[in-house]
């Protein structure tokens, strides 16, 4: 192992021990106090101070799992309450203490009085006029049906002056009944809102399922951070608000112990007989402001109960989002531990990675091979081990696919375009061995190259260059390689048959003043004598591969053909020998012809 390896190996061991000690300390089991509230009530309205509701509302519509569900339903019935008591205390405040109208509502309050009086009258006279119609007939009856007609029109004017009036009372600020209304429709509506959250949060609750890989569960981790943050900010606004009810309780119940005491000095003074006679009138308004004081303790007295109940609520909710939080935290550390748990499997992948390839490397380096084929095989073993790493590493940072068929589907089309060559060259193995392929040891041209097949694999299809055919056909020491693809998208030559024929042609140039034809004949004789036996068994291999009867006027004999030329006559001989053998045969028919020349001088052959 090299040094680099060895120092990359050894941090990857700490690292991983650091995440081995993280796993251990995340690690610990959950236990958490549930508790159930048996309050359950309505959401508040807009003039009413909604944020515990609000917050509740929040916290419940995010991802909520099955331990977090008692505690977000808990959160939920609290606030409920909470609001319950807050609007039965704004309508109380309303009723023994209406807000005193602006000049201008009291102007409209007085048109609607008249508007709603106006209004009865059209109702009497036209329920009136509808009974005398059904029981009036002739012309009495139409008389009635259009006086119907004409209080039908006045009735629904009237109402529309209603309708207006309302509407701008509530602009103009309203008075008590018209607020108190509006407080009980906004709380109607609003706890139809809470309802079908209650609903939809037993219905989602832990139903989303955990999706494997760091990825998802960085995620997860930072939505839990998110919602942790958000309860911390809700259990402050808790204890925030107990603390202002607090206050306000003390300031009233100490108002209220205050006046107590004045109201019982007063009652115990004694009265003078002279004061009792003459200020008769004076005691009647004072029982009157007794009465009032009375009925304002009262009022007092429920406002600091529902103050109490406030202030119980909000501790209550406070305690309920502290334990939520603990849940949430303990969900978060799960991940984190799960996180943890991906950290070490990745790290671990690494180190088996680093292992295996000096193992590959120690393996290798055994073999008896090529020093080339040897550093072949070290880039292929690392190239392997480093992609099955890779692939490992990234099946555990984004997880297993969900859909296993369009993942295979998907992988399938992936891998089919990009081993495109190499599935093409393999089924061209099958057509190269098929009955008109090649075989080892045939003479063919591929794209252009020549030479002798010396290895067909199941992909790959290696030459022996041998040159062009009008070479002396000697090897050049090359091995060509080419994809069996072209077996498919391409074409070859195979100039093969069983005993690897093929035309050769010898030139020879005669000086002129020369009779050419007898020596044109002798050549011709001295070549049909070498040619004979080679020629028939080439004519007979030929008509076996072809199976045409266009072979059957086709001829091996040679082929003479006679050209004048600058300085002479040019001979040019075709004829058919095997492919190994056309160099000797050709330097022995140039032998014969030099002989036949009788040592005259002759121009050296042309190629």
């Amino acid at each position: 192992m090299k040094a680099m390896q060895k120092i990359f190996a050894m941090t990857i061991v700490v690292l991983l021990g650091a995440t081995v000690y993280g796993l251990i300390r995340t690690d610990q089991p959950l236990h958490v106090a549930r508790t159930r509230s048996d309050v359950s009530g309505t959401t508040g309205a807009p003039a009413v101070d909604q944020t515990p509701m609000l917050t509740a509302e929040g916290l419940a519509k995010m991802p909520t799992s099955t331990e977090e569900l008692p505690f977000a339903q808990q959160a939920l019935e609290i606030s409920d309450h909470d609001m319950d008591v807050a609007y039965a205390a704004a309508k109380r405040e309303l009723e023994d203490h209406p807000a005193p109208l602006s000049p201008e509502a009291k102007q409209i309050q007085a048109r609607l009085k008249q508007a709603e009086d106006a209004l009865a009258r059209d109702d009497a006279l036209v329920q009136r006029l509808t009974a005398e119609e059904a029981k009036a007939t002739g012309t009495r009856k139409d008389e009635l049906h259009e006086q119907l007609v004409v209080a039908q029109a006045n009735q629904q004017e009237h109402q529309d002056e209603v309708d207006d009036a309302k509407e701008d009372l509530a602009r103009a600020g309203g008075d008590s009944s018209s607020r108190i209304e509006a407080l009980t429709q906004e709380h109607e509506a609003s706890s139809k809102v809470v309802d079908s959250l209650k609903d939809s949060l037993k219905a989602t609750a832990g139903a989303a399922v955990e999706q494997p890989g760091l990825i998802h569960r960085f995620s997860k981790w930072s939505a839990l951070h998110k919602k942790q943050l958000l309860l911390w900010q809700a259990k402050q606004q808790a204890e925030s608000a107990a603390a202002g009810f607090s206050a306000r309780h003390n300031a009233l119940e100490a108002r209220s112990q205050a006046e107590a005491g004045n109201l019982a000095g007063s009652c115990s003074a004694p009265a003078r007989p002279s004061q009792t006679t003459a200020n008769a009138s004076a005691e009647q308004r004072k029982s009157a402001d007794l009465v009032k004081a009375a009925k304002q303790r009262g009022s007092l007295k429920k406002t600091l109960a529902g103050l109490d109940k406030r202030i119980e609520d909000q501790k209550r909710l406070a305690d309920n989002y502290s334990r939520w939080i603990a849940v949430v935290a303990a969900s978060q550390r799960a991940v984190l531990h799960r996180i943890l748990i991906g950290l070490a499997i990745i790290l671990s992948i690494v180190l088996f990675g680093i292992y295996f390839a000096t193992l590959m490397d120690k393996v290798v380096s055994r073999l008896n091979m090529d020093r080339r084929q040897l550093q072949s095989l070290h880039t292929v073993a690392h190239v392997t081990v480093r992609l099955a790493a890779f692939l490992l590493i990234l099946l555990v940072i984004i997880g297993p696919p969900g859909q296993l068929g369009t993942f295979l589907g998907l992988a399938g089309a992936g891998l089919t375009v990009a081993l495109k060559d190499f599935i093409v060259g393999f089924i061209g193995w099958f057509v190269l061995m098929g009955k008109n392929g090649i075989r080892l040891g045939d003479w063919v041209e591929i794209n252009g190259v020549t030479g002798e097949v010396v290895e067909i694999g199941p992909f790959h299809t290696v030459l022996l260059e041998t040159g062009n055919w009008t070479d002396s056909g000697h090897p050049t020491g090359r091995r060509v390689t080419f994809t069996n693809s072209f077996a498919i998208e391409g074409h070859y030559f195979n100039f093969s048959t069983s005993g690897q024929w093929l035309w050769d042609e010898l030139q020879l140039v005669l000086p002129a003043g020369q009779d050419p034809y007898p020596i044109v004949q002798e050549i011709r004789k001295r070549v049909s004598e070498a040619t004979k036996e080679g020629a028939k068994q080439a004519e007979q291999e030929w008509r076996r591969a072809t199976r045409s009867r266009e072979m059957s006027s086709f001829s091996v004999d040679p082929a003479i053909s006679v050209k004048p030329v600058v300085g002479g006559v040019e001979v040019a001989v075709r004829y058919v020998t095997r492919a190994n053998e056309r160099y000797q045969l050709r330097a022995q028919l140039y032998q014969d012809a030099v002989e036949l020349l009788g040592g005259k001088k002759v121009p050296a052959p042309a190629e």
